[in-house]
């Protein structure tokens, strides 16, 4: 009788412990949930909200790249296959900001399908480390395709928040680092992760992720096509994706059946390859068509021999 009771307040003290360690874990995971990870980015739905708090706002800086013994610095990670940019990092200081007016952007980066919307243009070409803060223009390996949401106003008012400190003395440095989220092999961003660390005091201090959306537009992540829509970047829109895939092959198809030369210029769908001498950019016989100036042509027997000359093959 004794056993059996004794066995009754074990089997009790467990079954606590047991809620106990329970209750402990779904605190622990509600947790998680409000604070978002930098390794869930890339599996990360929009779902309303256009910004997210990240490691719980603080930025992951090693105390080496935060040391200002070499002054200011910047580096941009290199293109990947696809011709995509990833990380772009900072040490920002009033050094490393332009002192010439800003030329336009001609360069395209990938995903890149721009089209009007009620709003104005959808997308725009999206520096990661602005270029108030360090001069940089047409670098592919700062740049994406973003939409104006994206761009303006949600990056610029980081980036603005850094500028403004930077401004305020030439004392005054910031850790920085803008990393655009892939999903696979899209060429549309999902999102930017932004970070930022004042040096030596935590003036300017941010871990966040924004979503590459557009109210009113479901974007095609696998290509950067579009159409005017419900807003979503998850991948509930496998119609809306295949749509609009076989609407590009049409109309792509449509285009290079009718090839003419415009006057004084030729047609890059033509040659194998021909480069441009002004932006020192080739296209491919099967790539989008374009028309170039005559006397900006220049011709090449192979890929490989436009790379050597230093051009770099067009992302169209």
């Amino acid at each position: 009788m004794k056993k059996h009771r004794i066995t009754k307040i074990l089997t009790a003290i467990l079954a606590s412990a047991s809620i106990f360690t329970f209750s402990a874990n779904v605190k622990s995971t509600q947790s998680t949930v409000q604070a978002v990870s930098s390794k869930s980015l890339p599996k990360l739905n929009y779902s309303g909200k256009d910004i997210v708090t990240v490691n719980g706002n603080k930025p992951s800086f090693s105390k080496a790249t935060k040391s200002k013994s070499k002054g200011p610095w910047q580096k941009y990670s290199n293109l990947d296959y696809l011709n995509r940019a990833h990380a772009a990092n900072a040490l920002l200081n009033s050094r490393l900001m332009p002192r010439s007016e800003r030329e336009p952007l001609y360069v395209n980066p990938t995903g890149w399908h721009n089209k009007r919307i009620s709003s104005g243009w959808l997308y725009n070409r999206c520096h990661l480390i602005g270029y108030q803060l360090t001069g940089q223009n047409n670098n592919l390996k700062n740049l994406i395709t973003g939409t104006r949401q994206l761009n303006d106003p949600d990056m610029l008012k980081y980036e603005n928040r850094v500028a403004d400190y930077i401004k305020a003395s030439g004392n005054h440095y910031i850790r920085y680092r803008v990393t655009p989220i892939w999903r696979g092999n899209e060429l549309l961003a999902r999102g930017v992760q932004m970070e930022a660390q004042s040096i030596g005091d935590n003036s300017v201090r941010f871990n966040v992720y924004i979503f590459n959306v557009q109210p009113g537009v479901a974007l095609n992540y696998k290509d950067g096509t579009s159409r005017v829509g419900k807003t979503t970047n998850n991948q509930s829109t496998k119609r809306t994706v295949k749509a609009s895939v076989k609407k590009t092959k049409k109309q792509t198809v449509k285009k290079n059946r009718i090839i003419k030369s415009k006057k004084g210029t030729i047609s890059t769908a033509k040659h194998r390859v021909v480069g441009n001498k002004n932006s020192k950019i080739y296209h491919v016989m099967n790539g989008q068509n374009y028309h170039i100036s005559k006397s900006n042509a220049v011709y090449f027997p192979s890929e490989a021999a436009a790379k050597a000359a230093g051009y770099r093959k067009s992302l169209r």
